[in-house]
């Protein structure tokens, strides 16, 4: 049996010994690579399946992720076509904007209403304290018409002067 050198059992030896740290190296390395969120291991892992809904009715029209891709809370995961729902929101702004002016014509009117109120109980004012002038002129033609004073036709004037001034008091 040939034996084997010894330089060259130490070259040998010495080769395995530096493959056997270049592994182990390498190893630790790529166990130090791995993301902070990721584990590695035996096991089994199941998929949960989520549905996702929308709160409105809408067309698709751009998927922004793709099956099994990662997602965060809020993140946006397709883009809906709104044209028909912002057509809804302009006609529910511009009712809302109608009711607006519709209650701003509605308080213009009520103070119309409460000016003209005020005019009437100015008028009526004015009319009874015509009708107090009227009736103490008619008592004093009265007066001067019994003492000869005055003209029949002057008492009849007051007196017809005092009943339509007390009839618009009344009306």
């Amino acid at each position: 049996m040939k034996t084997i050198p010894r330089p060259l059992l130490t070259g040998v030896g010495a080769a395995l010994l530096a493959i056997g740290l270049a592994y182990y190296g390498w190893t630790r390395w790529r166990d130090g690579q791995t993301d902070a969120g990721l584990v590695s291991g035996n096991g089994r892992i199941e998929a949960t399946e989520i549905d996702v809904a929308t709160k409105l009715p809408g067309r698709v029209t751009a998927m922004l992720v793709d099956e099994g891709d990662f997602v965060t809370a809020g993140q946006p995961l397709a883009r809906m076509d709104v044209v028909v729902l912002q057509a809804q929101l302009d006609e529910a702004r511009a009712r809302e904007q109608q009711a607006v002016n519709t209650a701003a014509s509605i308080d213009a009117q009520v103070a119309q209403r409460r000016s003209d109120k005020a005019a009437a109980a100015a008028v009526v004012v004015q009319r009874e304290s015509e009708l107090d002038a009227a009736t103490r002129r008619l008592a004093r033609s009265e007066t001067l018409s019994r003492d000869g004073a005055s003209s029949l036709q002057e008492l009849d004037d007051d007196r017809a002067r005092a009943g339509s001034l007390r009839a618009t008091v009344n009306a």
